[in-house]
């Protein structure tokens, strides 16, 4: 008998009991739909972070002063200085604070944010229109505000704010930009901010210490180069010992932190390809359970069928045609679970990364790889039916009631 006349017949014993096959073919389903489904959420989680923190470049160094202690605060002239550093770029302060902000009638508790000309571009920040702050904005400290999509929708409605006026904590100041709407992401929305010069928040806020130091390099490879220089620098102003023993100085950690942003990337990669692949793995349990299922189906089809098989020897059948017509019903009914499956788990992927704003991080590869699975667990475990089929000696079959 032919593989044609073997799959012919296979097809027609699975639609002679269409709910059993289904069935049967229930647990590769579900098995391959959850393998294609937690592999590309992961796989789209990753894809999401990598594209967000490659928005602010794997050029990026950001320093972050923990210290209570006024002598360890940073001056802005003490910052910029850092700028002479070989393969540095652009130096950005960041100070920052809750005011209450009020246009009109309209009132609202914001995070102000104190830099330079030199942040929009570290932090990858569009404009909307209008302008960011200007070296001119910084060096006299003019009192100008550039604000966030939130804060514009919050305080001017539909209005234009250009050239407006708003009150920060009772101060006037003038909005000269409004930001791009950016939404929330790991590394903060800069949606409901307001920025001004530094000097200008250090004066609102009445705090001189800058918390955040961001340095952009050259080129990537500049990057170990600033990292040990300013780890140098650190260390001598905030006294390596006491860095080392906080908890001496009655603080909890460090005083401060040099964050490497091409380093978190990397050790975010490994530890969700690392739980991408476990998961990966738990749901190809169920490919398993599906297989077994298949098995004692395929076991119950051949005790079903013992006369069959016995008057088809009685005629002549090799025990080689018997044994494809069982393992092709087991792959036939593996690989038609794994299309539903696939179908099923694409279109999960999709909708939930529609759903929640994230890519799909569905791939060929995966889907490749969940149908070869399937194809492997309805060959592996159709065998033993179809083993124990074509060892039926013709007179025990036909005796069989």
């Amino acid at each position: 008998m032919s593989v044609l006349q073997s799959m012919k017949m296979a097809f027609k014993q699975l639609r002679s009991s269409k709910l059993r096959s289904f069935l049967t073919m229930l647990g590769i389903i579900i098995g391959v739909a959850s393998v294609i489904l937690l592999v590309s959420l992961g796989k789209g989680v990753t894809q999401e972070v990598d594209s967000q923190m490659g928005d602010l470049g794997s050029n990026l160094v950001t320093v972050m002063n923990y210290s209570t202690d006024p002598n360890n605060q940073f001056s802005y002239d003490e910052v910029m200085k850092y700028q002479t550093i070989d393969g540095v770029k652009s130096v950005s302060p960041e100070l920052s604070g809750q005011v209450n902000a009020t246009y009109d009638y309209q009132s609202k508790n914001l995070k102000v944010i104190g830099t330079n000309d030199q942040y929009q571009k570290a932090r990858s920040l569009e404009l909307a229109e209008g302008r960011f702050l200007l070296p001119m904005d910084i060096e006299y400290s003019q009192k100008v505000a550039v604000i966030g999509s939130g804060t514009a929708s919050d305080l001017f409605g539909f209005s234009d704010p250009i050239g407006k006026t708003i009150r920060l904590n009772g101060m006037p100041y003038k909005v000269v930009g409004v930001l791009e709407e950016k939404g929330a992401s790991m590394m903060g929305s800069s949606d409901d901010q307001i920025f001004i010069p530094i000097q200008s928040a250090q004066r609102l806020l009445k705090d001189t210490g800058i918390q955040s130091i961001y340095l952009e390099t050259k080129s990537a490879e500049d990057v170990d180069f600033v990292v040990n220089t300013l780890e140098s620098r650190l260390a001598i102003k905030f006294n390596e010992t006491d860095n080392a023993n906080a908890s001496s100085n009655n603080q909890l950690g460090p005083s401060y932190q040099v964050i490497n942003q091409q380093e978190i990337l990397d050790a975010f990669n490994t530890i969700s390809s690392t739980l991408t692949t476990a998961l990966g793995a738990i749901a190809a349990i169920s490919l398993v359970v599906g297989g077994i299922g298949i098995m004692n189906i395929m076991l119950v089809s051949v005790s079903e069928r013992t006369r069959e098989i016995g008057i088809r020897k009685a005629l002549g059948a090799k025990k080689r045609a018997i044994l494809m017509q069982f393992l092709i019903e087991s792959v036939v009914i593996s690989v038609f679970g794994g299309l539903i499956g696939i179908a099923i788990g694409v279109s999960g992927a999709v909708i939930f990364g529609n759903v929640a704003d994230i890519p799909s991080g569905v791939t060929a590869g995966t889907i490749i790889f969940s149908f070869v699975f399937s194809l492997c667990i309805g060959i592996i475990f159709g065998i033993a039916p179809a083993n124990k089929a074509s060892k039926l000696r013709p007179i025990d079959a036909l005796r069989s009631e």
